[in-house]
């Protein structure tokens, strides 16, 4: 895959902050090098978090995200300041532009804090250096803040000074773990055979994979493994038509139940959706989720969210087939809920049970960082392939090629 053919979620994203008129914008401009973000003297002039994927030397591929000033005021400008906030879930990298001459406020200071707390690796981009009171701000802040100096670079926007180093040392830092994990390649030996159940129905995007089949795909190829793709209605023909067991089998989860009645015992099974969670967030907690499929009474509210936004078939999963499965399953007449896209509670007090998809659209902080709010609120949370096979009783065999499972 080529760095423009990288998918968002797999790029590092580097979120800008800071309060209004530091010139954050203007910071994104310089280190991007393209008019992304409205410049303006005006305060405020950033409304709503701006995302772009591009490339960015010595990075390679990224999403640049600039957010809105965190000390805008209002009812409205509030609404602006919990989204910006919000997009630190999905931040790999933060910057944090402060006006050099005017120094850290309280506001900066309160999101540093937010950083660390969240273990977000993060700069401060020492704006308007260029101007004279910016060199007596650094002082006082060197006197009083050592370790905090240690994050500072000393930039200027609107003259190109120290926007390099800045990008070095966002190079330096822009480690997400996501990169240094497989999808399935690590379960199998070079030279294996891994046959990969795709179910072309309505859902199915028109001449296209889905993005966890080409990722899963392509690192088996990486792996130097041999992927045979086939529908389930091909499935018995398919291992038939093998001299050896494939090494593993892996299913959409829609027809797991179907899959697992043809692949014998012997062969591992598990589907996408768990390899996209085990991927990017935590297996073991989603297994763990699971379990409260079986304690669900008459009255309770699931929530089940989605991380991408498409067009709903008359069968879709998320808001027709999993409610479905779910009440079949535990026959108590239950509330759902649904979300799908940016837009996951941070309040999630009202539910009894969190059921996600597989997340391919949303990188592996955001993944981590919903199961987290989840685990605050001890709501369980678990995903739709591990909801699957828990509900079709195959959960055990589903997790059979995980060593940590």
């Amino acid at each position: 895959m080529g760095l423009n053919d990288t998918a968002s979620a797999e790029r590092v994203h580097i979120g800008f902050f800071g309060m209004r008129n530091a010139g954050k914008s203007s910071v994104v401009n310089a280190v991007t090098g393209q008019e992304l973000a409205v410049v303006s003297d005006v305060r405020g002039t950033t409304t709503d978090p701006v995302k772009k994927a591009m490339e960015l030397l010595p990075l390679g591929p990224v999403v640049i995200i600039d957010t809105p000033g965190i000390d805008d005021e209002g009812e409205l400008g509030a609404k602006r300041v919990e989204r910006a906030r919000r997009m630190l879930a999905s931040c790999d990298v933060a910057v944090l532009v402060v006006d050099a001459a005017r120094g850290l406020a309280a506001a900066d200071r309160d999101l540093i804090g937010q950083f660390e707390a969240r273990q977000v690796p993060y700069l401060i981009a020492w704006n308007k250096s260029d101007v004279g009171e910016a060199r007596a701000a650094a002082m006082r802040l060197a006197e009083t803040d050592e370790p905090l100096c240690r994050h500072v670079v000393s930039v200027s926007a609107r003259t190109g000074s120290g926007i390099h180093e800045l990008k070095e040392r966002l190079a330096g830092i822009s480690k997400p773990d996501a990169r240094q994990r497989r999808v399935v390649a690590d379960l199998l030996e070079p030279g294996s055979v891994a046959v990969l159940v795709c179910p072309i129905d309505e859902s199915a995007p028109k001449g296209r994979l889905i993005m966890p089949q080409q990722m899963t795909i392509r690192d088996l190829l990486d792996g130097g493994c041999m992927p045979i793709v086939c529908r389930e209605t091909e499935l018995a023909g398919t291992l038939g038509a093998l001299l050896r067991p494939p090494a593993l089998v892996v299913t959409d989860s829609q027809v797991f139940g179907q899959v697992a009645r043809v692949v014998p015992e012997d062969v591992p099974l598990t589907s996408f959706s768990i390899l996209m969670l085990r991927y990017k967030a935590d297996l073991i907690e989603a297994v763990r989720g699971a379990e409260a499929l079986d304690c669900l009474r008459d009255g309770d509210r699931v929530l089940i969210s989605e991380g991408c936004t498409h067009h709903r078939q008359c069968e879709d999963i998320g808001t027709v087939k999993m409610p479905r499965w779910i009440a079949q399953h535990t026959g108590a007449d239950l509330t759902f809920d649904f979300t799908s896209g940016g837009d996951f509670p941070r309040d999630l007090s009202a539910y009894a049970l969190v059921v996600h998809c597989g997340g391919c659209m949303l990188n592996a902080r955001e993944m981590r960082s919903r199961q987290a709010i989840a685990a605050e609120a001890g709501v369980p949370m678990t995903n739709y392939g591990v909801a699957i096979a828990h509900m079709h009783g195959i959960l055990r065999r589903s997790l059979s090629p995980f060593s940590e499972a």
